[in-house]
């Protein structure tokens, strides 16, 4: 059966196009996929992420637990609030999931997870603290008797339009640093987002979610859809977990090996089959310089051996198609390659992402 978000009827009332994503009915978009895409970079716009999944870690053993259970070393985490990117790995140093973990303090700690993939996530998990007999709590906050929605505003103007909105939310939040959460009453609001825009990510009760959608439209801020927050965070050279990543891709392949800690002596799930399986293949983006639409799956031909296309898409900011990719270890940034688009080969600059941030350009054709 296809889930619904609290904000279901409200993006149908809106005129949005839904469809399956992952098992949940989510609007697309609203009318314009473009246009959508540009508020976020030259104004500001809002994403239903209620199907992502809030999962409170909690107890003595908890800070013990996600330090053996992720890559990345939650001992990093010293002030409240304070967010850490990971990966969660399987015993072969494949991704289980890519999440985000706030710190609120040693016992205390809110997880996020994709939507997709929370079943199988929150079994890991528990399987994990009874494999360990740690003690600690873990609880899922998309469903229950305490269920949290989640919005995500972004663009140059989202901080304003939010602080119009929830002026009782400014003073903790005028301040915050990148990648920081803080709980202002019944709000948690974090300075994270996919879409490499400045903004908030707003967790709040699923009771509220409507009422607070609602004024911020009332505010100016324009309702986006999947199709703007995929282009969007392909622009921003972020990971889409399915696509760039599973349970049979490293991440030292992912373009994800700032998110692993193998310095310290600290183990982890996955640590061994990382260290000695080492990296295999890089992850680079793509400038397709003929004409044509790269997508996930198209063969990269180099001089160093064949890659992947693992996401590509029409960027509507550079106004040309790019991607990201798997790639044999001899590419460089600025390597032409050739991508097998119904059968004929198209020239590509290899790049290094982020293409776009914060409204700019960063790659240069």
């Amino acid at each position: 059966m296809t889930q619904k978000t609290v904000l279901n009827e409200v993006h149908r009332a809106a005129g949005a196009r839904m469809v399956d994503f992952g098992g949940w009915d989510m609007p697309v978009n609203y009318g314009s996929q473009i246009e959508e895409h540009h508020a976020v970079r030259r104004d500001c716009g809002m994403f239903d992420v209620s199907h992502m999944c809030a999962v409170d870690v909690a107890g003595p053993d908890a800070k013990t637990f996600l330090r053996r259970l992720v890559a990345n070393d939650v001992d990093r985490l010293k002030t409240p609030g304070k967010a850490l990117y990971s990966a969660m790995l399987n015993d072969a140093g494949g991704v289980v999931d890519d999440l985000i973990i706030y710190y609120l303090d040693d016992a205390r700690f809110r997880v996020v997870i994709n939507a997709g993939t929370a079943i199988k996530d929150l079994a890991w998990m528990d399987a994990r603290r009874k494999d360990w007999g740690l003690d600690l709590t873990i609880t899922e906050r998309r469903d229950g008797n305490d269920p949290l929605a989640m919005i995500a505003v972004q663009g140059p103007n989202a901080k304003a339009k939010v602080w119009q909105v929830l002026p009782q939310v400014r003073a903790a939040t005028e301040n915050l640093g990148p990648f920081f959460g803080v709980q202002v009453g019944e709000y948690f609001v974090a300075t994270t987002g996919y879409t490499g825009e400045a903004g908030f990510e707003i967790a709040l009760p699923a009771a509220q979610a409507a009422d607070l959608w609602r004024a911020l439209v009332a505010a100016g801020v324009a309702q986006c859809g999947l199709g703007a927050r995929d282009t969007l965070r392909l622009e921003a050279g972020m990971n889409l977990y399915g696509n760039d990543m599973d349970e049979t891709v490293s991440p030292l392949d992912a373009g994800l090996a700032w998110t692993v800690d193998l310095k310290s002596e600290r183990d982890f799930v996955g640590r061994a089959a990382l260290v000695a399986g080492g990296q295999q293949k890089q992850f680079l983006g793509l400038v397709l310089l003929d004409k044509g639409v790269l997508r996930s799956h198209q063969k990269v031909i180099t001089a160093h051996g064949d890659g992947e296309i693992t996401s590509g898409t029409f960027s509507p900011t550079l106004q040309q198609s790019i991607a990201l990719a798997r790639l044999p270890l001899g590419v460089a940034a600025g390597d032409v390659v050739e991508v097998e688009i119904r059968d004929k080969r198209l020239a590509a600059k290899v790049v290094k992402p982020p293409f776009v941030r914060n409204g700019k350009a960063l790659v240069q054709i």
